[in-house]
């Protein structure tokens, strides 16, 4: 994959081996293996499974979840910047400078973007931030294994 490009559900599914309901991310709006990132959105609906007991009759999406959609744009980020091991499989092994800024609601957009891949061994390590629209409303670095 060469500069900016998008990717859809369909090639999301065939990099990513979550499915429903934990695929927390719908589309790559931009991918660039030379700059090292990637920008993903998670369309937040009531309709998400983990409103129903987080918190009713005050949503608000759960911080691990935000987390976990940072992860898997990470990891559609890690495929593309390092191609050679698109087939393998990744698992996340830490999480380091997580900070929650915003909560996020029902009807939000995540915007998430996945910079800076780094591996030594069988980790990678990179930054990641989640938005919705401007407001930043968590950060973390990701590290990933090699399994």
């Amino acid at each position: 994959m060469e500069g900016h490009s998008k990717i859809e559900i369909e090639k999301i599914l065939e990099l990513l081996p979550h499915r429903y309901p934990f695929l927390m991310i719908d589309r790559v709006l931009e991918v660039n293996p030379e700059e090292e990132y990637v920008i993903a959105i998670k369309n937040i609906t009531i309709n998400e499974p983990f409103f129903q007991g987080h918190f009713p009759g005050r949503p608000i999406m759960p911080g691990v979840l935000i987390l976990e959609a940072m992860a898997q744009t990470a990891a559609v980020g890690l495929s593309v910047v390092f191609p050679q091991y698109k087939d393998k499989f990744f698992v996340l092994a830490g999480l380091d400078k997580v900070k929650f800024r915003h909560p996020v609601y029902p009807g939000d957009t995540l915007i998430i973007e996945a910079k800076g891949f780094k591996m030594k061994g069988h980790i990678v390590r990179t930054s990641a931030v989640a938005k919705v629209e401007d407001k930043v409303v968590a950060e973390a670095e990701i590290l990933a294994a090699i399994k």
